[in-house]
């Protein structure tokens, strides 16, 4: 049965969730791997929805297996992460998005929640924009962040997520950055974590370990940018313009 076990007893009030679901350009699974990373933050539950793969996942050093999803949280900060090793695949996005919707409104959980738009990024600096659900759009104008300039729509596990908590009225923000749609781009995830999460909920995560590492980030997400272009093709969680039926 779908559900979500607590691991920990970690005394959280209303807390921020960030997902960090693999998508286009990577750019909310480095961001999430970052907040885990920097702040060190506790292993909190375990997330065994419908439609998610069953692996196990071990790292280098340490005998104790995880499984592929995990939230973490920072009891200081009020922060929840979502971190995910595996890419959900689309067939199963619905299924994945009612159960966590579910333990999100069940557990007084605002997300934010992180879509690339893939981008050739002309600019110096990757443009942000939010989109939002329930009473998401006041955080929005209080952060200053703006939206898309042209309509569009989010697919994936993160645009089913968005659609789940909309149906279901729920209030949730949706961070939406240009990102290179063929690489794992953490110029995108800084932006996100320094100009989305920092005005939204005032957690500063210091991002010039991630800027200066670029090419390492690079490297070890590659292999899994390349199995999710192998296994998903464009089906994989990104926002994209509506050009084309306009």
């Amino acid at each position: 049965m779908a559900h979500v076990d607590i691991h920990a007893d970690i005394d959280l009030a209303e807390p921020t969730l960030v997902e960090g679901l693999p998508g286009v350009g990577l750019v909310g699974k480095i961001a999430a791997d970052h907040l885990v990373s920097t702040f060190e933050m506790d292993y909190y539950a375990s997330v065994h929805c419908d439609g998610l793969p069953e692996v196990a996942v071990y790292r280098g050093e340490d005998s104790q297996l995880r499984p592929p999803v995990r939230l973490y949280a920072d009891a200081e900060r009020d922060l929840l992460v979502l971190q995910s090793d595996v890419p959900v695949s689309p067939q199963n996005a619905e299924d994945f998005a009612n159960c966590l919707t579910s333990w999100i409104g069940d557990h007084d959980v605002t997300p934010l929640f992180v879509s690339g738009l893939p981008s050739e990024k002309e600019a110096d600096v990757p443009e942000l924009y939010g989109v939002s659900t329930g009473d998401g759009e006041d955080l929005l104008d209080e952060a200053g962040i703006v939206p898309p300039a042209e309509a569009g729509m989010i697919s994936g596990p993160t645009g089913a997520l968005l659609y789940e908590a909309g149906r279901r009225d729920r209030t949730a923000v949706g961070l939406i950055a240009e990102a290179d749609k063929q690489f794992p781009d953490p110029e995108a995830a800084r932006v996100v974590l320094e100009h989305g999460l920092e005005p939204l909920t005032g957690v500063d995560a210091p991002t010039d370990d991630l800027v200066d590492q670029a090419e390492e980030i690079r490297d070890a997400r590659e292999r899994l940018a390349q199995r999710m272009r192998q296994t998903e093709g464009d089906e994989s969680s990104q926002a994209q313009p509506m050009r084309m039926f306009q």
